[in-house]
């Protein structure tokens, strides 16, 4: 048979003085939404904590329950 040159191989076409891969630089953008989601996240649970402190209080008691009762 034939060998047959892949077209679904990149390996050959990526030269090697090239930059960063493309996939760095999407992995960089989903690693700054990531940060920023979890920023806004952790905001919004300090703002719902100043609003319920009542909630806010009962669940601090859980998780102390729950961290009591943890087997590590």
């Amino acid at each position: 048979m034939p060998d047959r040159k892949r077209t679904d191989d990149t390996n050959d076409a990526v030269s090697g003085n090239q930059g960063p891969s493309p996939d760095a630089g999407n992995e960089a953008a989903r690693r700054r939404r990531r940060a920023q989601f979890l920023r806004e996240l952790h905001e919004a649970k300090e703002l719902r904590d100043r609003v319920q402190p009542r909630r806010a209080r009962a669940e601090r008691m859980r998780q102390a329950v729950r961290m009591r009762t943890f087997r590590w």
